[in-house]
């Protein structure tokens, strides 16, 4: 991972922890979604954990590390 994807990771999760009552974390994966994300694109999960507090953890953990899940863009 280059220093500049790093730095979009931050910076998305800086947007997040912005309103962090705008997303939810997926249970199965633990990526951050919207709110209104009916399943996780990356595992197709279903099960989500909305409390912000929960958000704003997984938002500073993710945004300060290396993407280590396999997104849909790995599929192709």
């Amino acid at each position: 991972m280059t220093e500049s994807e790093l730095e979009e990771r931050a910076k998305r999760a800086a947007e997040i922890l912005k309103a962090p009552t705008e997303y939810k974390v997926c249970e199965g994966c633990e990526s951050i979604v919207r709110e209104k994300a009916v399943f996780c694109p990356n595992c197709h999960g279903y099960r989500f954990d909305s409390d912000p507090a929960r958000v704003v953890t997984q938002a500073r953990l993710l945004g300060a590390r290396p993407a280590s899940s396999i997104s849909q863009q790995d599929y192709s």
